[in-house]
């Protein structure tokens, strides 16, 4: 047998040993997509978060557990780990929010912010390096 017709029945044998593997279609009902793998908060720079706190039009969210916040999170942020976050939010859906939490390990501020442009906020920010790498760069903190 040749070497390309041996190739072609291996690769057959193995699509149809394997026939959940290679198929088309899903082959069940349509399923609604995870929004969160959609939906992306814009990301910002400790830098360019720095230029912008003090500022009444933005507001920062520490997303942190509350042991981190009160031991000092970014000026004026408001700590948004709570159960009744909706209520924090402003009513005008275009204002500028800023989501952080510990680090870049941290996944709970993205996860905040991707929320929060779920109910149709659509200046969302999320610091990634959150308040350890706000810390690390000397940047000011409060505590409460």
């Amino acid at each position: 047998m040749n070497k390309p017709i041996r190739k072609f029945l291996l690769t057959c044998a193995l699509l149809f040993s394997f026939p959940g593997i290679v198929s088309a279609g899903a082959g069940g009902e349509m399923t609604p997509i995870d929004l969160q793998t959609l939906v992306k908060p814009n990301p910002i720079s400790l830098r360019e978060a720095s230029t912008l706190v003090g500022r009444e039009d933005i507001t920062f969210y520490d997303v942190n557990t509350l042991e981190i916040w009160a031991d000092g999170h970014v000026p004026g942020s408001v700590y948004f780990n709570v159960k009744r976050w909706k209520r924090l939010l402003p009513e005008n859906k275009d204002a500028t929010l800023i989501f952080y939490c510990a680090n870049q390990l941290c996944d709970s501020s993205r996860e905040a912010a991707v929320s929060t442009m779920e109910l149709g906020y659509t200046n969302v920010f999320h610091m990634a390096d959150g308040i350890w790498g706000w810390r690390q760069r000397g940047y000011p903190i409060e505590r409460p």
